[in-house]
């Protein structure tokens, strides 16, 4: 998305905040995992798609700074300074440079479908980085056991939710640009 001088990014960059927080209520626990299974990769994904680094990186500045003050828009319904600092900290951390890398990338080489899908797979991957050191901290597990609990499980998901993502982007792209 291209810089603007009016409302229009941030109205969007709400939306993905608002969204992101819907994507979290759609939720399958993993039974070896205090990881569950959500939507909002995808609209982590999809905002850096639409948004751009800098809109997609504050969507998720601000999905995270409603849960940190009260509002209940993390996985479970959840919120407060103590999720952030617990073992789901990392990946819900991770949303923000995911979002931003995505975008950044996006923009770097631009919207053809190997770029996209390369900007997604490198978001992905800092929500993993973030995520699994934060779980390995503070479950005090060993970086290869928090791979297996905390990134391994989510692999095929996140997959889909890449090719969704491209899907949306090309399909909602013709709308917000």
């Amino acid at each position: 998305m291209h810089e603007q001088t009016s409302v229009r990014p941030m109205i969007y960059a709400s939306m993905f905040a608002a969204l992101t927080a819907i994507g979290a209520f759609i939720r399958i626990p993993i039974p070896a995992s205090p990881v569950p299974i959500t939507l909002q990769v995808f609209f982590v994904l999809l905002a850096g798609l639409l948004l751009g680094s800098k809109w997609a990186g504050m969507s998720m500045i601000v999905y995270a700074m409603l849960g940190i003050i009260g509002f209940p828009v993390f996985s479970g319904g959840l919120s407060g300074i103590g999720v952030i600092l617990g073992p789901t900290g990392g990946y819900l951390i991770g949303f923000v440079p995911a979002a931003f890398v995505t975008g950044l990338v996006t923009e770097t080489f631009g919207r053809s479908t190997p770029a996209a899908v390369g900007a997604m797979i490198a978001g992905i991957a800092a929500i993993y980085l973030l995520g699994a050191f934060q779980l390995s901290v503070v479950a005090g597990l060993s970086i290869p056991q928090s791979v297996v609990i905390g990134v391994l499980p989510f692999l095929i998901g996140d997959s889909i939710k890449l090719v969704a993502a491209l899907i949306v982007s090309r399909l909602a792209g013709q709308v917000i640009r």
